[in-house]
C-alpha cells in the first residue's frame, strides 16, 4: 500500500508527544504518587505536559481506523482485507500482554495485566473486520453513535452488582479483576468508546485521498466544529463527561478545569475537543513537505516498532535512576511502581524533557533503518505486522 505522507507525519508528531508522557510516568518524582492533572496539586507546567499527550491516543486510534480504510479499498479484496485486519488485531493483543506488557513494568512475574491502547486497537480492527460488508456511511453512524451515547451507558439501569451491569460496563469505562496469586488484569482502554473513534477514522478515510486545498479546508471546518461543539457542551456543564469543570483558585486554574476532561474513558467532549485539535493540524500539514515533516515522519512510517521499543529505552533509565539515587535492589517495588522505591526516588520535570528529547533523538537511527527495511520488504507478511 503506498503510504499517505500526511499521515506518517501525524502519527510522527503524536509519537514523540507520546514519549514525553512515558517518560514522566516512569520518571518524575510526583509520577506514582500525584495525577499530573489534579488541581489539588499539580502545576501549570506540570498539567499541560500531561494534557498535551491526551492528543495521542484518539490520533492512535482514528488513523489506525483510516489506515484500515485505505488498505481496503486499495487491496479490493474484502476477503483478504478481513483476514489481515483479524491477523492484525490477534498479534496487537497478543503483543500487548507480552512484550509491550513487559516493557511498561519490567515484571517477569507479570504481575499487572494490562489492556491498554494497544489491545484496543487490535480488538477494534478484529470488530471492523467484521464491519467491513457495511458502507462507510453506516459506518460513520455507528461510530457518531457511540461517540454521542457512550456517556449513558452508566444510566442503564439495574443492580450494580448484578450480572448485566458486571458483564457491560468494562466494556465502557475502566475496570479491574484479581485473578489470584497476586495478578490482576486491568482494562485501561475499554473498548466500546474507543470502538466508536476507530469507526469514524475508518469512515473518515476517504478524505485523506482529497485534493490538498479540498483536505486543508474540510479538516478546518470539521476541527473548529468539533472543538466549537466542545465548547458549548463543556459551558452547560450537564452533559458529555463525568467531571464538571468549577471555578478554582485564580483565572488560569479554571481555565485548567475547563479543558481538564476525563481520557478513562474518553468522555464525549475528550474526543470532540483532540479531535478537533488532530483535525486542526491535519489542516495545517495538508500538502506540505520539508526538513521538519521529513524529520517526524521517520518516525510515523514505522509506528509499531517505536512504541514497542521506547519502553526498553525508557524502563532501564528507571533502575540507573533509583541506583544512582542510593537506592538498592531491596527497595524496588514493581507493578504499580514500575520498579521504583514506595517514595523518594525520581527526576524534576525539567530533568524529564532532557531524557525525553536523548530518548527520540536515540531512536532516530533505528526508526530510519527500519522504515528504509520496512519499504524495500512491504510485500512480506511479518513486515506489515510490525
Amino acid at each position: 500500500m503506498k503510504r499517505v505522507y500526511s499521515i506518517d507525519v501525524l502519527r510522527g508528531i503524536v509519537m514523540v508527544i507520546m514519549t514525553l508522557d512515558h517518560v514522566r510516568d516512569l520518571l518524575h518524582t510526583t509520577a506514582i504518587t500525584q495525577q499530573p492533572t489534579d488541581l489539588n496539586t499539580t502545576t501549570p507546567v506540570l498539567f499541560f505536559t500531561r494534557w498535551v499527550t491526551h492528543l495521542c491516543a484518539p490520533t492512535f486510534v482514528f488513523l489506525s481506523g483510516v489506515s484500515a480504510f485505505l488498505s481496503t479499498k486499495r487491496t479490493n479484496d474484502l476477503h483478504a482485507s478481513k483476514r489481515f485486519l483479524l491477523t492484525r488485531g490477534l498479534w496487537l493483543i497478543v503483543l500487548e500482554f507480552t512484550l509491550v506488557g513487559f516493557g511498561v513494568w519490567f515484571d517477569i512475574h507479570f504481575a499487572v495485566l494490562f489492556f491498554n491502547v494497544i489491545a484496543t486497537i487490535g480488538l477494534g480492527f478484529i470488530v471492523l473486520a467484521l464491519l467491513l460488508k457495511c458502507s462507510p456511511k453506516t459506518i460513520a453512524v455507528m461510530g457518531l453513535c457511540i461517540l454521542f451515547l457512550h456517556n449513558l451507558a452508566p444510566l442503564v439501569p439495574g443492580d450494580e452488582n448484578g450480572l448485566f451491569k458486571q458483564l457491560l460496563m468494562p466494556l465502557f469505562s475502566p475496570a479491574s479483576y484479581p485473578l489470584g496469586n497476586g495478578r490482576t488484569f486491568i482494562i485501561g482502554y475499554p473498548p466500546i468508546p474507543w470502538l466508536g473513534i476507530m469507526l469514524l477514522g475508518f469512515a473518515g478515510g476517504r478524505f485523506f485521498e482529497l485534493e490538498t486545498q479540498q483536505q486543508r479546508s474540510l479538516f478546518l471546518k470539521t476541527g473548529l466544529a468539533a472543538i466549537g461543539l466542545f465548547i458549548l457542551l463543556r459551558f452547560i456543564n450537564v452533559y458529555g463527561d463525568p467531571a464538571p469543570w468549577s471555578q478554582q483558585k485564580n483565572g488560569l486554574f479554571t481555565f485548567l478545569s475547563f479543558i481538564n476532561v476525563t481520557k478513562y474513558p474518553p468522555s464525549l467532549q475528550f474526543g470532540l475537543l483532540f479531535l478537533g485539535l488532530l483535525f486542526l493540524i491535519a489542516a495545517a500539514i495538508a500538502g506540505i513537505k520539508n526538513k521538519w515533516t521529513e524529520l517526524v515522519c521517520v518516525y510515523g512510517k514505522v509506528p509499531l516498532l517505536y512504541f514497542v521499543l521506547h519502553w526498553y529505552l525508557i524502563h532501564p533509565l528507571v533502575f540507573i535512576m533509583v541506583f544512582l539515587q542510593g537506592f538498592t535492589s531491596a527497595d524496588l517495588v514493581f507493578g504499580f511502581n514500575f520498579g521504583r522505591p514506595k517514595s523518594g526516588s525520581g527526576l524534576p520535570l525539567w530533568a524529564i524533557y532532557l531524557v525525553w528529547m536523548a530518548i527520540v533523538i536515540a531512536m532516530y537511527p533505528l526508526c530510519k533503518w527500519y522504515g528504509r527495511y520496512k519499504e524495500r520488504n512491504k510485500g512480506k507478511m511479518w513486515v506489515r505486522l510490525l
